[in-house]
């Protein structure tokens, strides 16, 4: 199987279904004339022409809207945010309107957006550009979250995500665009709500979503040195999530730990252990672990940015304490 980017697997999966429907297009900053901030969007301005990738001006709340008011008339927009840290400003569009019009309308209205672009850390780019916002949209009714943490993923997960009748916030990790990974050429989706068990094993269930995932194999290959055998479950869509997936791996496990990119404090972690603590307390030998990054804003030094996200240590320090070996 040919092996792309992750940033190449999303541009296939928009050029492909831009080719399939001719009502799905695409506009944020830089998107068109400069190919993306990311270069996720590399050669569709010349492809597909100027009224199908648009360049808008720095006005995020301004083009958010757009695109939700062409969803509602029954256009397939992908708003392209150049990160999720701008994003902020356009919260208002996207959970007072986006969020709410089938809810609102009595389903007499729908709105098929898909607002994507990066989300957390990565370069040392500072407390303003390296957030982990995930959290403030799974927590909307109304909107599904999804956040890939593969090319394989990235390519079939945007497709289900452009096809969906209702928004989907589509957050990429800032750090893996230059991820290599096996793609197959042929037309395949990932259902919305779908996870994935990224490493089998029978002693404790990690459970992660985009960057997080690649620290948790590190994290489970270095435990298995020393007889631990981990299980890694990417959860893939935050909302909703794989309810039967984790089930299933941990009632082989008997262990759970959460590892996320994000603050500890109301979050998507927080939220996934609730619910395992209330649905498989019966099933668990240990508390439910969690890491997390630490709660203070982003530093901008490269060793205090790293010293502020989960690394593997952090990670095999919670297995084993839920292993009651450390």
């Amino acid at each position: 199987m040919r092996t792309i980017a992750y940033r190449e697997a999303l541009n296939e999966a928009m050029v492909e279904e831009m080719e399939r429907d001719e009502d799905v297009f695409l506009l944020g900053e830089e998107v068109a004339e400069y190919n993306g901030a990311y270069k996720v969007s590399q050669g569709m301005l010349d492809k597909f022409g100027p009224k199908r990738v648009i360049d808008t001006p720095i006005a995020e709340l301004g083009f958010a809207g757009l695109g939700i008011g062409a969803a509602m008339v029954g256009l397939k927009p992908i708003v392209e945010m150049m990160t999720f840290n701008f994003a902020v400003l356009a919260l208002d569009q996207v959970i007072n309107t986006a969020a709410k019009m089938r809810y609102m309308s009595g389903g007499q209205l729908s709105c098929p957006v898909v607002v994507r672009g990066a989300g957390g850390a990565g370069g040392a780019l500072g407390a303003q550009h390296s957030q982990s916002l995930e959290a403030q949209y799974a927590h909307v009714p109304g909107l599904k979250v999804m956040m890939p943490s593969t090319p394989y993923d990235a390519k079939g997960m945007l497709k289900t995500a452009i096809r969906d009748p209702d928004p989907v916030i589509f957050i990429e990790g800032e750090i893996l665009y230059g991820l290599q990974g096996e793609v197959p050429e042929e037309e395949y989706t990932i259902p919305m709500g779908k996870g994935d068990i990224k490493r089998e094993g029978a002693d404790c269930t990690l459970i992660a979503w985009s960057r997080m995932v690649h620290v948790c194999k590190q994290a489970a290959d270095k435990l298995a040195d020393e007889g631990i055998d981990v299980e890694v479950v990417d959860l893939r869509s935050l909302r909703p999530f794989d309810k039967d997936l984790l089930r299933e791996s941990i009632k082989k496990t008997n262990r759970a730990v959460i590892v996320e990119e994000g603050w500890p404090w109301v979050s998507v972690g927080g939220a996934v252990a609730d619910w395992i603590a209330r649905d498989l307390f019966d099933w668990l030998d240990a508390p439910v672990g969690r890491v997390h990054q630490r709660d203070v804003p982003m530093p901008y030094a490269f060793n205090l940015e790293d010293a502020s996200l989960p690394g593997t240590e952090q990670v095999i320090e919670a297995v084993k304490k839920a292993a009651y070996v450390a």
